[in-house]
């Protein structure tokens, strides 16, 4: 069951899009990073069930902090949501162990889909 969620991207206007697109009523707690590396400091601390990671970033890129995240721990969910739609970039963040990647903008919709597939594979 997910209950913490963390977001990492640079951008605020990006987390206030993410967030406005996750569920209310679940009780979801909701963790920022403006970063990479911030983002795998927060992951280290936190233990959120799911991580919400941009792949442009300042510090540590998104791709690098993923990799970070799942050597520490072999099990995150982590979800890559990027602008960023190469194949190779794509390619990229699942071989590092992202669950999937997510288009920028985020809707409502792609975030319920993306939840849905974490929670089957915490599951």
């Amino acid at each position: 069951m997910i209950k913490k969620i963390l977001l990492v991207d640079d951008s605020p206007i990006s987390r206030r899009i993410m967030k406005s697109c996750i569920p209310k009523d679940r009780g979801y707690e909701l963790y920022e990073a403006g970063d990479g590396l911030a983002g795998f400091e927060a992951y280290k601390e936190i233990h959120p069930d799911v991580t919400f990671m941009d792949l442009t970033m300042p510090v540590m890129d998104g791709s690098e902090a993923t990799g970070k995240i799942r050597e520490f721990n072999p099990e995150a969910v982590v979800i890559v949501c990027t602008a960023d739609i190469q194949i190779k970039s794509i390619t990229n963040a699942l071989d590092l162990g992202a669950l999937m990647v997510m288009k920028k903008p985020p809707s409502k919709e792609t975030v319920e889909d993306a939840l849905s597939k974490a929670e089957e594979h915490i599951g």
